[in-house]
């Protein structure tokens, strides 16, 4: 055991958490972008300094050691500190640098996304910005892994399995927005002519469910009306939802964001539930991270965009289409 700890690179400790995550040094070395020679490489002059092994070989499979998951345990606060240093400084000389990774749900790719680049560029140049999409859970677990600093995410309030919870324990979650859930009808649909429709008025309609946490949300809302949906269909694809609801398979509620995303299919219109059920959009990112200038920022201008976006809406919710 060494009597005074050895110096630690932020390198090293992505290493050793990428490893623990992958279950190899190949895995490991794919997600980070290193040569697979280069992490073992690594890997053996840390251990020379630590003066214990911090990965062992189970099967074919790597498993890091007690030492190895003490450093892998400590690797996101760790890096995320530093990197509020580095900003700090760099705020306190007058650069605002840097890149945010951010991870969003789909339907913030074509609406929330194209008016916070466009901030970005307008107001601060030198914040670069790279983007992947995911849904909720994965994109939490993305930040928790130090693989995005930020992750665009959304719940429903008043679901009893649909709040952040646990997944985000140990994280920064700040609420950005909200956005109202749309009902999808098809042209002519008895409900058409009304200005609001109760859902409790739909219980002998078919339905087209959508993902996980929507289809579960649809189920929770049906039940507190009354009635448990028939669900005929189920999928994520905004646009297959929508040509379903125009095909008369069923009917659909969608997030505002995800009608906006497209122009709609011709033969659906929407109509505001008068539960005014709504999703809320949050931003989680490590603890401290704000404090980064660069993620400061994107965090600022994503709350803007969200508010843009939620202000602007699609197309007027009365309004017939096709």
């Amino acid at each position: 055991m060494p009597s005074s700890l050895p110096d630690l690179s932020v390198a090293e400790l992505r290493i050793v958490k990428a490893i623990g995550d992958a279950g190899s040094v190949t895995a490991a070395a794919a997600a980070l972008g290193y040569s697979q020679p280069a992490v073992s490489q690594q890997i053996r002059r840390l251990e020379s300094r630590l003066g214990m092994p911090v990965v062992e070989r189970v099967g074919r499979r790597m498993r890091l050691t007690e030492a190895g998951r003490i450093l892998a345990r400590h690797a996101a606060s760790i890096t995320t500190a530093l990197g509020a240093v580095a900003g700090e400084l760099a705020d306190l000389s007058g650069g605002r640098t840097g890149t945010v990774r951010l991870v969003g749900f789909p339907s913030a790719s074509p609406t929330v996304l194209p008016r916070l680049m466009r901030r970005l560029a307008e107001t601060d140049p030198g914040v670069s910005l790279t983007y992947v999409e995911a849904e909720p859970p994965e994109a939490v677990a993305a930040v928790r892994a130090d693989r995005a600093d930020i992750a665009l995410t959304f719940s429903h309030p008043g679901d009893g399995t649909d709040a952040h919870g646990d997944s985000i324990r140990g994280l920064d979650a700040r609420r950005i927005g909200e956005e109202d859930l749309l009902l999808i009808l098809p042209e002519g649909h008895p409900r058409a002519s009304d200005v609001i429709v109760d859902i409790e008025t739909l219980a002998a309609d078919d339905w087209i469910a959508g993902c996980p946490r929507c289809r579960s949300h649809l189920l929770d809302s049906c039940s507190r009306a009354g009635f448990t949906p028939r669900i005929r269909f189920e999928t994520d694809n905004v646009a297959a939802v929508e040509q379903l609801v125009a095909q008369r398979v069923g009917v659909a509620t969608l997030p505002r964001l995800a009608v906006a995303s497209f122009p709609l299919v011709e033969g659906i219109l929407t109509r505001p539930l008068a539960s005014r059920d709504r999703r809320e959009l949050h931003a989680v990112s490590a603890r401290g991270a704000a404090r980064v200038p660069a993620v400061a920022t994107v965090l600022r201008h994503l709350a803007d965009a969200v508010g843009d976006m939620a202000a602007s809406g699609p197309e007027a919710p009365g309004a017939e289409v096709g």
